[in-house]
């Protein structure tokens, strides 16, 4: 029989945070239909075989990432050709009726529910619940989720901060906390061994509001050099758009002079062993907070806000771009620091029974 469940994917945070469902499906020897959308198209491909996930049934988009604003529009258009034909539509999932487990709140995310409701499918949304509320920090995330959150059938809460907001939005959908995020199960399973404060200061940039904020960016590159002056190193580590970013700005150079260290994505599990090793990272990245926070280890938010709780006045700070915030952090990062956080339970043993129970009712 073919699989009632299908589960679509695009980025590398969505893989990450669904790989335990998947390995939970397999376990159970439950089937689903993987579907990826191709935004994170090259990097997957690489990812998949790291975390042992199997090729999807359906790929919509190619092989390469997208990662210019260009390169978004083409993607998104050809998304948008196929949306048109509700026929076609229809033939990326494996049947006319089922359930659609989407993650998240990125453009993947969008692309999905609107492909979900277009076929008819109910919408499971896993990490659902988190809000900033304000629709330009981060944006376009916050509207994103808010939009698949008021019309997702199933809605899987990781803490009951965010069930909290589910009920405040009012949504219509059924609400299921999971205790904590999937994520931290892919982390666990990939840090064996810690050594504290033995390696560079982790540094990622890449989200939209300081990519394309020259102000914000600059300021980021001023923060790094400052470090670096005092003898600790730092480890920027790239994405894409933020390698076309360094080109637009043509500060490549500069990085170099400064004896700012750079490397391109790296892989999971050699990512997340050098934030459990650095002495504090900064980052604007939401599911670095959370990996930051569970490990206990300083962690300053390039942003003005966040939808995360995960280590807020404990070992995350929100720098707000406020130069006083920023330093008063680097001068006693040490305070931040916590001891490895402990989860009991399982999140995509959780997702995967009511999945189960939901196809079931079908």
């Amino acid at each position: 029989m073919k699989p009632k469940i299908n589960v679509l994917i695009g980025t590398k945070a969505e893989m990450i945070k669904i790989a335990p469902v998947l390995k939970e499906f397999d376990r159970r020897g439950t089937a689903y239909h993987l579907i990826e959308t191709g935004q994170h198209g090259a990097y997957l491909s690489k990812l998949r075989k790291e975390l042992e996930i199997r090729e999807p049934d359906v790929r919509l988009g190619g092989f390469n990432d997208v990662d210019t604003l260009f390169e978004v529009f083409k993607w998104s258009c050809s998304l948008f050709l196929t949306l048109i034909n509700r026929k076609r539509v229809k033939k990326v999932f494996s049947l006319p009726k089922g359930v659609c487990l989407l993650h998240g709140d990125t453009p993947s995310t969008f692309f999905g529910f609107l492909y979900a409701k277009r076929a008819g499918f109910q919408i499971a949304h896993l990490e659902s619940g988190l809000r900033s509320r304000n629709f330009l920090h981060p944006f376009p995330e916050e509207l994103i989720r808010v939009v698949v959150m008021k019309f997702s059938d199933v809605l899987f809460a990781p803490d009951q901060k965010a069930v909290s907001n589910l009920l405040s939005l009012k949504v219509k959908g059924r609400i299921e906390e999971t205790s904590f995020n999937t994520g931290i199960e892919s982390l666990e399973k990939h840090i064996k061994e810690i050594k504290k404060n033995s390696g560079p200061v982790i540094a990622t940039l890449h989200r939209v509001e300081n990519l394309h904020s020259k102000k914000r960016f600059m300021s980021f590159l001023e923060l790094l050099e400052k470090i670096v002056s005092t003898g600790q190193e730092v480890l920027f580590v790239r994405h894409q758009p933020t390698d076309e970013i360094i080109k637009k700005y043509d500060v490549r150079k500069r990085i170099e002079k400064a004896g700012i260290q750079t490397a391109p994505l790296l892989p999971y599990s050699d990512f997340v062993k050098r934030l459990a090793d650095a002495p504090y990272v900064i980052t604007d990245g939401g599911s670095i907070q959370e990996e930051t926070a569970h490990l206990g280890v300083p962690c300053l938010l390039w942003r003005r806000k966040t939808e995360r709780q995960n280590g807020l006045e404990k070992n995350v700070v929100i720098s707000n771009y406020d130069e006083r915030i920023v330093n008063n952090f680097l001068t006693d990062f040490e305070r931040y620091r916590f001891e490895t956080e402990t989860c009991d339970g399982s999140p995509s043993s959780r997702v995967v029974e009511v999945l189960e129970e939901i196809i079931g009712g079908n």
